[in-house]
């Protein structure tokens, strides 16, 4: 790598804005490795939990944020290694993972290193610097190969976007013996529709409040139809029933986060159907004979996804024919961070990336 001793890395106050601030290019220590960010993805907990205001998140108490990089969403080429370290070295494009685990824990061990109990679990982007800034320290146990097929902005939209769909439709175990039903279609919402694709779902339906994200979801030719939430969950499903022609989809994922959403990704359940449930805050209220018993449904709930899924999930993409990056309305250079933060806090029609190294704009 071209020696550099200092570089730019986006912080969030809290207030609404994001700024730029000069930090020392970190040196890789045992097995670490040093990642030029080609690109970096900017989240929807990002917002909600860092970039308006400072907050508790998931069983953390107090402010989650501990004023690093913010980013968790990062893709590249490793140009430095440190001692240890055996599988990735200098060449090597990677996705990270991005959360740091104890590798210790039964969830480590599992390779959820998003639900590793132990104190030192660290978040990239929250509890220690993320992917926006040129380089990212990432320990060496959390990066996944990123297949040649696919580009750097691809491999930052698997890191958490579409590892927690792929995760969410493996657990309701989606093929093509049965129809999908995909509500709220915002970046992860996209996500589950274009793997559901890959996976062989039959039809895919997308329910989704938003004009421009429907339309925006229709430009990706995987979703069959989109359909406008009716005003209660049951007008709702008697929509997509009407789609699909069925009495509801064999399988469900709710990616809105949002009370109503949930509802309508239950209705629209058919009898014997799965239900997944990613979209993270608000509740869930439901009827439960006629809305679950007496539907004999099945309801999963997951979060993120684990390494090895990852990985798996960045080889079938490339085998698939299918590019993450189609769900990306918006690409930023690191200097126009704070732009970047107000589109996606407001009206971007798909997911906004950053892209901080101009040598890796590819």
């Amino acid at each position: 790598m071209n020696e550099r001793r200092t570089m730019l890395g986006a912080y969030l106050p809290g207030d609404s804005t994001a700024v730029l601030r000069e930090l020392d290019v970190p040196r890789p220590g045992p097995n670490q490795v040093l990642v030029e960010v080609g690109a970096s993805g900017i989240c929807g907990s990002d917002i909600g939990y860092i970039y308006h205001e400072h907050k508790g998140h998931r069983g953390v108490d107090g402010a989650a944020y501990r004023g690093v990089v913010a980013g968790h969403e990062p893709a590249g080429r490793v140009v430095a290694s440190g001692p240890g370290c055996k599988r990735f070295g200098e060449g090597d494009r990677v996705i990270v993972y991005h959360i740091a685990g104890c590798g210790l824990c039964e969830n480590c061990r599992r390779g959820y290193f998003i639900s590793c109990s132990a104190e030192e679990r660290q978040a990239y982007g929250w509890q220690r610097d993320g992917g926006h800034a040129r380089y990212v320290l990432a320990e060496e146990a959390t990066c996944v190969p990123l297949p040649d097929a696919l580009s750097y902005v691809d491999g930052a939209l698997i890191a958490c976007g579409f590892g927690t769909a792929y995760e969410g439709l493996r657990r309701i175990g989606v093929n093509g013996d049965g129809d999908l039903l995909v509500v709220g279609l915002g970046p992860v919402g996209l996500a589950a529709g274009m793997i559901g694709k890959g996976m062989g779902a039959r039809t895919i339906v997308g329910v989704e409040v938003s004009p421009q994200r429907r339309a925006w979801a229709e430009k990706l030719g995987v979703f069959d139809a989109t359909v406008e939430p009716a005003e209660s969950a049951e007008d709702t499903a008697a929509l997509v029933a009407d789609v699909l022609g069925a009495p509801g989809a064999s399988t469900t994922i709710d990616c809105s986060g949002s009370r109503a959403g949930r509802s309508a990704a239950i209705a629209g359940a058919a009898e014997w159907g799965r239900v997944s449930l990613v979209g993270e805050g608000g509740t869930l209220e439901t009827e439960v004979s006629d809305a679950l018993l007496h539907k004999q449904l099945t309801l999963h709930a997951s979060w993120v996804t684990s390494l090895v899924a990852m990985t798996e999930l960045a080889e079938n993409l490339a085998r698939w024919g299918i590019r993450p990056q189609d769900v990306v309305s918006d690409r930023f250079a690191l200097d126009d961070v704070d732009e970047a933060y107000r589109l996606a806090a407001g009206a971007s029609q798909g997911k906004v990336v950053l892209l901080p190294s101009p040598e890796l704009r590819t």
